[in-house]
Parts: C-alpha cells; structure tokens; sequence
C-alpha cells in the first residue's frame, strides 16, 4: 500500500483558513456595498494525486491542473470538439502521420520563460524518453492508453509508441511526427496530460525523478510543488494537512486575464458536508451536488448547472486475480445478478440510464444490438451451478472519502450490488478503501483484486477514449488478453475514415458484450452548483470548467 504524500506548505495553513473565513464572512453579509470579491473556495471530493497532470490520471488532479496548464489544443468552451489552444492551427501531411501545429506567440510560462516549439518538443521529448517508474502504468497511464510505449520499453507488453518525434521547423511552428495514422489525433492531446510545462522548471525541480516502489511512488519536487504552464491561474500553495489547493491569478497571462484574484480548492469528501458549506457561505461552490439536492439547490436561488451525462460507471471483473472468473458463464452470472435498473432509480440523478455498452448512446459507434443481460437471480444461479461456482467467493474493492461524477455515493452503490450477489449465493469480502492513492493503487496495479468499482467520464467525443482506453491492450485492472480483440481495436484506430472507423466501434461493442469483461452500471448527467452571486462558469461535459470566467456580481 503506498504510503501518503509528504506535507507541502504547511506554512500556508493560516492564510487558506484566513481566506477561507473571510470569503464565508463575505458571502453570508451579502457584500451588498458593491465591493468586488475577488476569492472562491470550490469544494471538490477528494484531494488531487499530484499536481503534475503527466503523472495523473484522477479528476481532481486534472481539475486543478486545468487553470494552471494549456494543452495543443483544448475542448470546445462546454463541449467535446477540438479547438485552438496553445496552437492557432494544425494540419495533417498527406498520409495523415505528420501534423504542423502553427504556436500562439508571446506566451510566457510562469516563471517568465517563452513557450515556443523547442519548449514544445522539450515536453514530447520528457515523456517519450521516460524511464524506470515513469514507465509504471500508475505514473503515466495516460501516455500508455494513448501512446503506448516509451522510446525504449522496460515492459515488452508496451509495444510500439504511437508517437514518433518532434521537429522545430521555426519557433512558432512544430512537427509531431507519428508512427501511424490514429483516430486519436490531435483530439487526445487536449488531455491535460499533454499539458505544456516550463523546460527550465522541468530541470529545475528534477519533474522526471520519480522514485520509490510501483507499490509505493515517490513523487519529485515538481509533481508536489512547483507545477508551471501558461495558463491563467498560477500554483500558490498546497496545503495537504488542510485538504486546499490555492492559485493565483496570473498577470502575464497571454489571453484574458481571470476575473478572480485567488481560487481555492477545499477537499470536502462528503456530498452532505459540502452542502452545508455552500449554505453558510464557508465555500462558493461545489462539485457533485447529491441527486436529491439537484432541485432544493437550484428553487433557492444556487446556480446549479447539470452536465450532460458523458461517463459510465462500471463494474470490473478481473479475470486473473479469481480463475472462476475467467469462466464466462461466471461472468454471465454476474451480469444477470445485478438489478442495474434498481440502482438508477434510487441512488442516481434524473436522466441516468442502465448501461448497455461501455459507451454513452450520444457518442457514434454506440451500437443499439448488443448482446443483453436482463436482471434475472434465477439464470445466475443456473449460471454459477453450470460453472461450479455455486460457493463462490468474491473480494469487492469500493473507494471511500471520494464522490466521482459517475459515482455519487460508492458505498450506497457497493452495499446495493453487494446485496444483488448474495442473493444468488456469492459471499462478498468488503474492501473499503481511500480513493487516493490507495484505492486507484490497488485496483489498477496487480492482481488481488476480484471485483470493484470504476468509471470515466470522457475526454474527447471519440468511442476509442472510452472502450479504447480500457481494452485496448492487456491491463491489470482486468486481467485478461484477447489478442483477437486488440487487433480490432488497432484496425479501428488506424481507419482514417470516420464512417468506416465507427462501424468497427459498433463491432468491438459488440465483440466486448459479448465477452464481458466488466458490467456497465450507468450513464449519469452529474451537477455543480455555484453560489447565488456566483456566474461566469459553464458546464462541460468532459468536467473542463473554466474558473477563469468566474465572478462575482455586484
């Protein structure tokens, strides 16, 4: 189990808690003079991983690496499509393997430094070159689901890097060169993994020296410390023993500056805690507002803002941990189990849908004939006596302190799915655990784990972000290989045209409904909500709030 992060800032304690009371004091006396606020604490679910979103792979990470890095380029302002970022253009070569992204000029890094195609290059070159833990599929699971392999492979299940190199034509033009064609590009680099750090505070905070064990990951200075982009918030403290991260706006911004002078995020892990806070004016928003909540927030007059419902909640079934796993008719039995439909109607928002498929209905190659599995205990206990399996015994991890937009309450969802297995005669261990690190650990790395909760919400309007990234290749978390399945994902990726390229997502759909790795649980349209003179914020569906355009109204 890794062991926790060392303490960061502590020294910034009192002026978090100095802003944060006067923000609370502000908010409830109404600021009816006509003062300009200027601080938001935010509430969020659970404490970011690092703050180097290279290295991440958690929404609360990205969330706050957002305001301080940019991306190539980035989504469309409360939408999926590509736009201009960091780069005013890009073009593909004839054979669709080169692009040439045309740079914005005048950008400065933080520390006062140009962002310009060497810095460019210099960011391409950390993570292609990366070595020894940074090859660790929990240090950067992101370049691995979208690039695969590194420069040199210390693990040989990797495979070819889909990257190849940069080239600096000029300082304002650059050339990203790829092994082959890919549906992936350019919409993958608007991740915030691809986010352009500051070479010199790269080197300068020694960004690549991760340490430690894959059980136990050390991060360096830069991930905990010192993160440095371009973006419009600038990294002012993170005080771990106090659960906030504090930005500052940046004044050299290149864009329009931010309408905040401070922005605070302030981990509150409970949904019911958060309201509270919001109501007494402790915070100026929140993440994750509670189904029920949705409508009491919104007839008092809080801005409540629902995201369209681009996620999934899942059920993993790892196939290498457990052998009666690897039985399909186990697996089968599982599905069956599961009153899915109980689950929404009860624990999940309006507009929350039973899954079908590992993707939303909204994105193409959803496909409307996969295989099915209605609830039904009879056939699952049919299932599990046909398997041997009628004494089967099942370890289910759930993460604790966290709510995830997919996830409102995990142990309400645990203790509901749980109580479906028993029914049919599975014995469940409960694995509580806290979502950062260990949760995300334990689960993702290794085997001894049978069953357990995860999710995601999409980062680009592409089937491939969803089915791709969790079974493209061979993972820990499921514990399987389907070399038949890979290459049809790898003839999808590499399918330039879009038609034809979704007509094989509605295939591998198909093809992974039928082999049944995990249970798809749920499609749900999540909600922040913002105080009552609060505005500015529009809601994303890939949760990229920009908190730049947040402000108070007078």
């Amino acid at each position: 189990m890794r062991a926790s992060r060392p303490k960061v800032a502590i020294a910034t304690a009192a002026v978090a808690a100095l802003a944060l009371s006067g923000c609370a004091a502000s908010e409830r006396d109404g600021d009816s003079g006509g003062s300009t606020k200027d601080t938001l604490v935010f509430g969020v679910a659970g404490d970011p991983k690092v703050l180097d979103p290279s290295l991440a792979s958690d929404g609360e990470s990205f969330r706050v690496s957002r305001q301080i890095f940019e991306t190539l380029v980035r989504p469309e302002e409360g939408g999926t499509k590509v736009s201009a970022g960091l780069a005013e253009s890009w073009t593909p070569d004839e054979a669709g393997t080169t692009w040439t992204f045309k740079l914005r000029t005048g950008v400065k890094f933080h520390d006062g430094t140009d962002f310009n195609a060497e810095a460019v290059c210099f960011n391409f070159n950390r993570w292609f070159n990366a070595k020894g833990l940074m090859q660790s599929p929990d240090v950067t699971s992101y370049w691995q689901d979208i690039m695969g392999g590194f420069a040199t492979n210390e693990d040989p299940e990797l495979g070819e890097s889909l990257f190849k190199s940069c080239t600096v034509k000029d300082p304002s033009t650059v050339d990203l060169a790829f092994n082959r064609v890919s549906s992936k590009i350019p919409a993958a680099l608007m991740l915030p993994a691809f986010s352009m750090h500051s070479p010199k505070a790269l080197e300068q905070y020694q960004a690549s020296e991760v340490t430690g064990t894959a059980d136990d990951v050390k991060y360096p200075p830069y991930a905990m410390e010192h993160p440095t982009g371009t973006g419009p918030f600038k990294f002012k403290a993170w005080d771990i023993a106090n659960k906030t991260v504090t930005l500052e706006r940046n004044e050299d911004y290149a864009g329009e500056k931010a309408k905040l002078k401070t922005l605070i995020f302030r981990t509150i892990s409970d949904e019911n805690a958060r309201k509270q806070a919001l109501r007494s004016g402790d915070i100026q928003g929140y993440d994750l507002v509670g189904p029920a909540d949705v409508g009491p927030l919104g007839n008092d007059g809080f801005n409540v803002l629902t995201r369209p419902a681009f996620n999934i909640l899942y059920l993993a079934m790892n196939q290498k941990g457990n052998p009666k796993l690897a039985d399909i008719k186990v697996r089968q039995a599982i599905m069956h189990s599961l009153n899915r439909q109980a689950l929404v109607d009860s624990k999940l928002p309006p507009g929350a849908k039973v899954a079908t498929q590992f993707i939303p209905d909204t994105v193409e190659g959803w496909n409307p004939s996969v295989t099915t599995y209605d609830y039904n205990p009879e056939k699952a206990k049919q299932l599990l006596a046909e398997a041997g399996a009628s004494n089967l015994t099942l370890k289910f991890h759930y993460p604790t302190e966290v709510t995830r937009p997919y996830m409102p309450n995990p142990k309400d969802l645990f203790e509901l799915l749980a109580a479906d297995l028993r029914a049919v005669g599975i014995t469940i261990e409960a694995i509580p655990l806290k979502w950062s690190p260990d949760y995300l650990n334990a689960t993702q790395v290794g085997s001894n784990h049978d069953l357990h909760f995860l999710g995601w919400t999409g980062d680009y309007g592409d089937a491939y972000n969803f089915i791709g990234t969790f079974f493209d290749r061979p993972k820990d978390e499921w514990g399987y290989t389907n070399q038949p399945l890979f290459d049809l994902f790898r003839q999808a990726d590499t399918t330039a045209d879009p038609a034809a390229r979704f007509e094989i997502y509605k295939q591998l759909n198909a093809e992974i409904m039928n082999f049944l790795p995990g249970v798809p649980v749920s499609h749900s349209p999540p909600a922040i909500v913002f105080g009552k003179d609060v505005t500015g914020v529009k809601a994303s569906p890939l949760t990229d709030e920009r908190f730049a355009t947040a402000e108070f109204k007078s």
